[in-house]
């Protein structure tokens, strides 16, 4: 079984750190991961079983008050989910390409978990936050049949006012996978650019 994981996102950061706090003391996790966010969000992840992630959970969202923007809790995390959360892309060539971007990186990560589970796509890839506005998107490869139906599915597991945009490409150009697959930041391209 795949362990439990839940994020609270924060607009304030002192919020943040208290609502942190009290998880950590509710209830013994297995992990723990919180900072600062572009622009000036305050992010709580944590992971561990499912009845300690949701007593954390509840801790933080009872701190949060009006401070919280969204929270995510999954009980049973697809693997590829949290390997596409460490910063892991992967995307072959010839697939179709599934693109989610949502307003909070919970909901994103909210978005990709109902992907992966509600059709036979890789996450290709998750972005969250930093250099985003604050903003998340997740890209799923696969073939195009699936990728409707995976694109589907998480912005069916969102509520509507957080998805901004959902795209399917049905084969995507080598040359743009492999630009997309680079690396997400502009500016990072140009200057490493030859």
């Amino acid at each position: 079984m795949n362990p439990a994981l839940a994020l609270l996102e924060f607009d304030s950061i002192a919020v943040g750190i208290e609502a942190g706090d009290a998880m950590v003391k509710r209830a013994p996790i297995g992990l723990l991961y919180s900072g600062t966010v572009q622009p000036g969000k305050y992010l709580v992840l944590i992971a561990g079983d499912v009845a300690s992630v949701e007593e954390s959970l509840a801790a933080g969202v009872g701190l949060g008050g009006e401070a919280l923007l969204d929270t995510v809790f999954l009980p049973d995390v697809h693997p590829e989910v949290v390997t596409a959360l460490r910063g892991n892309r992967t995307f072959d060539a010839a697939e179709s390409l599934g693109i989610i971007e949502t307003r909070t990186v919970a909901a994103i990560i909210e978005a990709a978990d109902a992907a992966i589970k509600g059709a036979s796509v890789t996450v290709a890839q998750i972005e969250m936050a930093d250099g985003l506005g604050g903003k998340g998107y997740a890209l799923f490869g696969g073939t195009l049949s699936e990728v409707e139906a995976a694109v589907a599915a998480g912005v069916a597991a969102v509520k509507p006012a957080q998805v901004i945009a959902e795209v399917v490409i049905a084969q995507l150009h080598d040359e743009m996978r492999q630009d997309i697959m680079a690396g997400p930041f502009f500016a990072e391209r140009i200057k490493d650019a030859e």
